[in-house]
């Protein structure tokens, strides 16, 4: 494995730890060279379905784009990297029980629409704002009020 920081090939694993559900691994690698320690993660390599966007495109699931975008509505709020890990693990787990080669981007909005629930109704509310881009008050002032009950 490359060192992300100089480059070397000479890396050597210093502590491994499989995830809580067995899903992946995580190791603690440290460089020969410049003793730098960094983290990588080993995961089945599982083919996802295809998005099918809303203009008809179709392009490659991306787990960084799903990650970012949970990122960005739950940024300054109380929510840790391992729970947004679990909840992009629970979402790509419930896209391949569904056993499909494609998938609408809205039906994977409603499925980050429901983790976010789960984890911070603010978050929730910020992503649903604008992934059903609101054309009045009125739709937002009915989103927030059954986040309310």
């Amino acid at each position: 494995m490359k060192c992300p920081f100089c480059g070397k090939d000479e890396t050597q694993v210093v502590e491994t730890r499989v995830s809580e559900d067995g899903d992946f691994i995580r190791r603690r690698r440290q460089c020969m060279a410049c003793e730098r320690r960094f983290t990588t993660y080993e995961r089945p390599d599982v083919s996802l379905p295809a998005v099918v966007k809303k203009d008809g495109r179709r392009i490659d699931y991306d787990r960084t784009k799903l990650h970012a975008s949970m990122k960005l509505a739950l940024r300054k709020r109380p929510v840790s990297t391992e729970q947004i890990d679990s909840a992009v693990e629970r979402i790509e787990e419930k896209l391949l029980s569904l056993g499909v080669r494609e998938i609408p981007s809205t039906r994977i909005g409603e499925l980050v629409m429901r983790e976010l629930k789960k984890l911070d109704k603010v978050a929730y509310v910020r992503f649903a704002s604008v992934y059903r881009s609101f054309e009045d008050v009125d739709e937002f002032k009915t989103l927030v009020d059954e986040v309310r009950r």
